[in-house]
């Protein structure tokens, strides 16, 4: 993969950017296995940093390496193999009782009521639940 470094644990790690032709160490057609997690979160990536206000991970290292922002506010990540999104707490609750995922807690113990960690196994698609968390993150800046 471009912009992945033999060792590295993650797509993005040591890349400037990630995501988009458009930027260095972008990720391209050259997937290696759509099935695995963060190649499933590069394709998410590919598709939404083309949105308006919307920036790709930073890399590096530190909380939020692997989050997408808009407006410089994370609305998705890749975290522990699994994405993370922000999204209206009804409806965090409302995917956790489907068994879609559990509340993210960020390693501080208590799950935050608006960030959902989707379940690794779940066959819900990840880009419709990351433009549903681009769509709670735009309307929270219009507040």
């Amino acid at each position: 993969m471009r912009g992945h470094r033999p060792g590295d644990r993650t797509p993005w790690a040591g890349a400037e950017f990630v995501g988009g032709g458009a930027y260095p160490g972008a990720v391209g057609d050259d997937i290696e296995d759509p099935s695995r997690p963060e190649d499933r979160y590069q394709d998410l990536v590919d598709e939404l940093i083309g949105a308006d206000g919307v920036t790709p991970p930073r890399g590096g290292g530190g909380f939020g390496r692997s989050a997408l922002r808009f407006q410089n506010k994370i609305f998705a990540m890749f975290v522990r193999g699994r994405l993370v999104v922000k999204l209206p707490a009804g409806r965090v609750e409302e995917l956790i009782a489907a068994g879609e995922g559990v509340g993210f807690d960020a390693n501080k113990g208590t799950p935050m009521r608006e960030w959902l960690s989707l379940d690794p196994d779940s066959a819900r698609p990840w880009l419709a639940l990351a433009t549903e968390a681009l769509d709670f993150a735009r309307r929270s800046q219009r507040r």
